[in-house]
Formats: C-alpha cells, sequence, structure tokens
C-alpha cells in the first residue's frame, strides 16, 4: 500500500487503499493544501478507473474543496475515470457549492459567440422595440392613474405637488435666467453682424423675438430641465428602488404611480411653460442689449417694433410646446428610475439613459411641430 502523506496525520493526503481505491485523509483546509500540489504532481497514478474516498477528510474549506475538484478533474483530462464517494454530509454540500460557483463563473467568463452583422441589428431592433412597447405601457398606466385620480381629486397629494413644482420651477430660474440671456446676446451678435453690413439694423427685432420665442426659447428651456430635473426623477425614483422603498410603498397599498410619478407629471407640466415665458424675456432682454451696443437700435425703438413682428400666435406656438416637452421629460425620467436594478451603479446608468433620451425626444418632438405647424401655414 503506498502512501503520500508529511509527517503530520491532520495534513491532507492520499493513501492507496486498493488497485483501483484511493483514501483522502487529514485536514483539507487552507493551510493544509499548500504544500500539497507538488506531492499530488509527483504521484504516478494507475489506468482505469479511480475510486476516492472522502470519509476520512477531518476538515474541509472552500480552498481544499477546490483543490479536490482541481484533482479530479485534472484526473478525468488524463483519461481517468474518477469517483468520489463516502463525503460527510457537510462536506458534500461544500463542494457542491463550490462546483456551482466554478460552473457558473466559467459561463460568465466564456467569450460569447460571434455573431453576423444582421443578426446583430435584428438583436439590437428587437431590444429597442421591447424597451419602446414597456415605455408605452408606462404611459398607458400614468394615463390611467390620472383618469382615476381626476374622479376622486381628494386623493391627490398636494403637497408633493407644490413642493416639485418649487423644485422643478423656482429653483430653474437663476439657471434659465443665465443661459437665456447669454443665448439671445449670441443670436443678436451673430445675426447682428450681418445685419449692420447691409444696413438692416432694425431687423434685428425679427431675428431675435421670432427666433427665441417660437423655437430656441422653449427648447433650450426643455434641454436645461430635462438635464437639471428628469436626470433628478431618475436618480430618486432609482434609489428608491435599490433602497425597496418602491416595493415597501406598494405592500402598504400607496401605488408608486400616484404618489412619485404624477406629482412630479403635473408639476412639471405647469412649471415649464412658465419657465418658458421666463426664457423668452431674458432671451428678448440679452438681444436689446447687443442692438443698443452694436447696432444703434436703442431699447425703446426695439419695444415699439416688437408688437409689429412678433404676434399672440407666434408667442403662443412657442408657449404651447412647453406642457408637450414637460410630459415627456417627466415620464421619461420616471420611466427610466423604475428601470434601476441592482445597486448605485444603474441608477447611474438609467440617469443617463434618462437624459439621452429626453433630450432626444424633445429635439424630435420639436421637429415634428415644425413640420406639422409649417404644414398648416403657421
Amino acid at each position: 500500500m503506498a502512501l503520500l502523506s508529511p509527517p503530520s496525520s491532520a495534513d491532507p493526503a492520499i493513501v492507496r487503499a486498493s488497485p483501483e481505491g484511493w483514501r483522502c485523509e487529514g485536514a483539507w483546509t487552507l493551510d493544509g493544501v499548500i504544500d500539497l500540489d507538488q506531492r499530488l504532481c509527483d504521484m504516478q497514478w494507475p489506468s482505469g478507473p479511480l475510486q476516492l474516498d472522502g470519509s476520512t477528510i477531518l476538515a474541509l474549506d472552500t480552498v481544499g474543496a477546490l483543490q479536490l475538484l482541481n484533482l479530479i478533474a485534472g484526473l478525468e483530462r488524463l483519461g481517468h475515470d474518477v469517483h468520489l464517494s463516502g463525503l460527510r454530509e457537510r462536506h458534500q454540500a461544500l463542494l457542491d457549492l463550490v462546483c456551482e460557483r466554478l460552473i457558473a463563473d466559467s459561463s460568465v467568463a466564456a467569450p460569447a459567440k460571434r455573431t453576423g452583422i444582421l443578426e446583430q441589428l435584428g438583436r439590437q431592433t428587437a431590444h429597442y422595440l421591447r424597451r419602446g412597447f414597456a415605455f408605452l405601457v408606462f404611459v398607458g398606466e400614468a394615463a390611467t392613474a390620472l383618469g382615476r385620480l381626476s374622479l376622486q381629486p381628494r386623493r391627490f397629494r398636494w403637497r408633493a405637488l407644490f413642493a416639485n413644482i418649487e423644485n422643478a420651477g423656482v429653483r430653474a430660474l437663476p439657471i434659465i435666467a443665465l443661459l437665456s440671456f447669454m443665448i439671445g446676446i449670441v443670436i443678436a451678435y451673430q445675426g447682428g453682424q450681418q445685419l449692420k453690413f447691409y444696413g438692416a439694423n432694425i431687423f434685428i427685432v425679427e431675428l431675435v423675438s421670432l427666433t427665441m420665442l417660437r423655437e430656441l426659447a422653449p427648447l433650450i428651456t426643455a434641454i436645461i430641465v430635462a438635464g437639471r430635473t428628469g436626470s433628478s426623477y431618475t436618480a430618486q425614483i432609482g434609489t428608491m428602488q435599490v433602497t425597496e422603498e418602491v416595493d415597501a410603498l406598494r405592500t402598504i397599498g400607496i401605488p408608486p404611480m400616484d404618489l412619485l410619478v404624477l406629482p412630479k407629471l403635473l408639476a412639471l407640466t405647469v412649471a415649464l411653460p412658465l419657465l418658458t415665458v421666463f426664457a423668452d424675456a431674458l432671451s428678448v432682454l440679452g438681444g436689446m442689449v447687443v442692438a443698443q451696443i452694436m447696432l444703434d437700435v436703442n431699447f425703446q425703438d426695439f419695444l415699439d417694433r416688437f408688437p409689429q413682428v412678433v404676434t399672440l400666435t407666434s408667442f403662443l406656438l412657442g408657449v404651447g410646446k412647453a406642457p408637450v416637452f414637460a410630459a415627456i421629460i417627466a415620464l421619461v425620467g420616471c420611466y427610466q428610475g423604475f428601470q434601476v436594478r441592482g445597486g448605485a451603479d444603474s441608477v447611474g446608468r438609467q440617469t443617463t439613459a434618462s437624459v439621452v433620451q429626453s433630450i432626444f425626444m424633445v429635439i424630435a418632438a420639436d421637429a415634428l411641430f415644425s413640420v406639422l405647424l409649417g404644414g398648416v401655414g403657421l
């Protein structure tokens, strides 16, 4: 009978008990298996099937279980049919657990099968179609909840509405004012250079007023709000998803749609048109400053011509886009918040996706407005 073991009987060893049978002995733990690799490499294994008996293993930890699995895998690669038996129940459970983790890790680390361009295109198309359908379902749920709430207005959370109006509207005034004023300056400066060359200084009123009130002021305001407010909606709901607060709301009978979505949606629908009017005023003020300095068009001349070139229709068309932009930003922000899964990393990914998708959909909606209004002569 061959014996391969160090002097201490507690150290792991493999004892040959029969021509085909081998017995595992000692403590197969981190301290014991340090020198076991070399001793196993020096062993001469007979050909044919091998029987390993684990009944005499005194202790087993994850390192020892991994060592035992590596031994079996190495013998199988050499062509042996290895059968392990006799392990104690707790040792067998640990060995099975380590084996499952190894299989899971190997499946994750396995290189992905290369797919063709058409297959990748099809998979991406199917993925975005599923995401788009899920978003439409979310919009439908929000519309249903809004209709249900309109029949029972006493259930509406007015405090949440006013808090969201303050966060999305009042606190956004400084950044809206600064950027709108600067954009008005840029538009007036760039256009004024050409108008001054042709002696058409007074037409700076049309250039600034119509450009800002019909197109740029609503669009720029919506983009700023998407980056500032829409991202905060996603981060707030996403964090509640991670901390399981959304599940807690459902458990105590509070629909998350009523508490987390509708107040944000209605608040932004109210705040964004007001912010757009504020942006209109500041952008026109920026244009007036440049007209006074560069083109010798003073404030009085500018204001006298302003009502002649800016009709009520032009003003209302710009402001009328704002509620649609607000609904897009609020719904996308809340939807992406509910898509958070896992931890903080997912919150960051969905917040980024929320801002990108909101801005894309706002610009697409603005382009659609331009086409439709141009088709009807507006």
